[in-house]
């Protein structure tokens, strides 16, 4: 006689659910920087450091998003049309603390790949795919081309009529 295997079920964990102002129920973004992994207080002071490069960019249209847990978006909330398509809003940049590196998301260099040319290669070593660079480091060299990425994606943008 054979012995079947009796199957436990599985009890999800509970999400959390917060309650707006309007009395609708919303999910509570959980972000990895609330998370007390090996490392992470490592990565706060680029987190801040990097946040710091990219609040001067809020003007106009452009606005913050975030900046505190550990994620802080930059998005242009201009409508603009892109080759007969329109947008409602454009993200210029994001920052977002994973483990083990600061992600910084970058979409002027998505947007027009050749920009590349103008970063030094120790900052395009840090670009994991086509717009996210994995910072580890909080080193002034790549905080500077950062700054410069962020001042040349803001000017190509003001000169596209994006921004």
């Amino acid at each position: 006689m054979a012995k079947t295997a009796k199957k436990t079920a599985t009890k999800k964990p509970e999400t959390t659910k917060k309650v707006s102002d309007k009395g609708t129920a919303q999910k509570e973004k959980k972000i990895k920087y609330e998370d007390k992994s090996k490392g992470q207080p490592d990565l706060v002071p680029i987190f801040n450091a990097i946040k710091a490069l990219m609040l001067p960019y809020e003007k106009g249209d452009m606005k913050v998003e975030g900046g505190t847990g550990g994620q802080m978006q930059l998005i242009n909330k201009r409508a603009v049309v892109i080759d007969g398509r329109k947008k409602d809003e454009m993200w210029f940049a994001g920052l977002l603390v994973q483990k083990g590196y600061v992600g910084f998301y970058y979409m002027p260099i998505y947007a027009e790949p050749e920009m590349r040319k103008l970063f030094s290669p120790e900052f395009m070593k840090c670009l994991k795919g086509k717009a996210c660079f994995h910072i580890k480091k909080n080193d002034p060299l790549l905080l500077a081309d950062i700054g410069k990425a962020l001042k040349v994606g803001f000017e190509k943008w003001k000169a596209l009529n994006w921004i």
